[in-house]
């Protein structure tokens, strides 16, 4: 009876991490809607305020995270993958630190309120590893119960139901830990660990209802398109991917020439500003389009309705790494959706009725982000559990693998790994 007892209580503390992670995904994508409802609502007042309300809003926001936050820039991601590899004061003191996940949070949203284009699903990662490192360390540490599993797997099980909450696709979470997180070789998968995983992505669900991140109207139509069409999107969007995962690692100072570099190390507030200036620009020139995640134009490209810019997915691409690059807290997940629509949608116009803009949309979604992070399965699994199209798994699954093939020739190494190794060093930098 004991050793069910202690059984019992270490899976009743697992699903109370669990039930905290999810709780906490909640909360932020609440706050996501209302800042991007309100972005809506200004910038549809006040279109030529961007060029001034953008720009001071992203240079408040890097000098903020600069302030409050240093290692809550960025997607989230990459911190939770440098975290799996370093020793736990390490982790805690920074990468996943719980005071500083939680400042990404009201930060995000704020980006979202302003209009860049930025996501909230890799932040919620990181405010996931960070609770239920933060929740097992209470108790491992102070009350002395043992829940069963090390640190780094602790980081990932919340990782992973972040993820699994943010897109109420607790599949994809799974999926997500064993393919981004399981190729640490430091993270061991136990039962334990993956039940949080899947609470996380349950107890959402059971809160916000099951219902599909995206409505698709008539997902049977889907499967009607051409091959050739399919494979050529794979193509397009695995070049377009691997680039812009490639940009992303380069970064401001990868772009400039040399003899700017000193002066962007110094200024990385002023940075911030002139980027800003080029997200509204595009935003004006769009109609608004490129701000923020891209879920309507998303949304209404999955149902064949085309948005208003004739190219959007260029833009979106441009916008995206911009607001990547200046240093502000923000995903690209999300945002990597919508560039994948948005170039579904140009091929559309290329192949004319022989086509359907739904199947390509879609499959053009699946392609770019597994382009941008070299992580097929994933990719497949995310998009397929959040439109509901399982009939075109194997649609998914072949344009994924051959735009993580096509990416790697343009960004030899996944742009999360890479940029984790940064973060790594920059962590023990500051722990010396």
């Amino acid at each position: 009876m004991a050793r069910v007892s202690r059984k019992t209580f270490r899976y009743a503390l697992v699903l109370c991490g669990a039930a905290g992670v999810a709780l906490l995904s909640l909360l932020f994508a609440w706050l996501a809607e209302i800042a991007l409802e309100w972005n809506k609502r200004w910038t549809t007042a006040a279109p030529w305020a961007a060029l001034v309300v953008i720009p001071l809003a992203m240079a408040g926001l890097r000098w903020l995270t600069l302030r409050l936050a240093p290692m809550a820039r960025g997607s989230g991601i990459p911190q939770v993958i440098a975290a799996t590899s370093v020793p736990v004061p390490v982790a805690a003191g920074g990468l996943v630190s719980l005071r500083q996940a939680l400042w990404k949070i009201p930060l995000t949203a704020a980006a979202l309120l302003a209009g860049a284009s930025v996501g909230r699903e890799g932040p919620s990662v990181q405010v996931g590893a960070a609770a239920m490192l933060a929740w097992g360390r209470l108790w491992q540490e102070r009350a002395g119960i043992r829940l069963g599993f090390r640190a780094n797997e602790l980081v990932a099980a919340g990782a992973a139901g972040g993820l699994a909450a943010a897109f109420n696709t607790p599949l994809a979470g799974v999926v997500f830990a064993i393919e981004e997180l399981g190729r640490s070789a430091a993270v061991r998968w136990n039962r334990l660990a993956l039940s949080g995983v899947l609470a996380s992505g349950f107890i959402a669900l059971a809160i916000a209802g099951n219902n599909p991140y995206f409505h698709a109207a008539a997902a049977a139509g889907f499967a009607q398109g051409s091959w050739g069409w399919t494979l050529a999107s794979a193509v397009l969007n695995g070049a377009l991917g691997g680039l812009f995962a490639a940009t992303l690692l380069r970064g401001v100072n990868g772009l400039a020439p040399a003899r700017w570099r000193p002066w962007l190390d110094a200024h990385p507030i002023r940075v911030a500003f002139f980027c800003g200036l080029v997200v509204a620009g595009l935003g004006l020139l769009t109609g608004g389009a490129t701000y923020g995640t891209g879920y309507d134009q998303t949304a209404a490209l999955l149902n064949g309705q085309p948005v208003e810019s004739a190219w959007f997915g260029v833009a979106k691409w441009i916008s995206t790494v911009v607001s990547y690059v200046c240093g502000i807290p923000g995903g690209i997940f999300t945002p990597s959706l919508a560039i994948g629509a948005g170039m579904g949608e140009h091929i559309v116009q290329l192949a004319g009725p022989s086509a359907d803009p739904r199947t390509l949309a879609l499959v053009s979604m699946a392609a770019f982000l597994a382009a941008a992070t070299q992580a097929p399965i994933t990719a497949s699994v995310i998009v397929m559990e959040m439109t509901r199209s399982q009939d075109l798994m194997f649609h998914l699954l072949m344009a994924t693998l051959v735009a993580s093939l096509v990416s790697r020739q343009f960004c030899p190494r996944p742009f999360y790994h890479a940029t984790a190794l940064r973060f790594q060093q920059e962590a023990s930098r500051r722990q010396m």
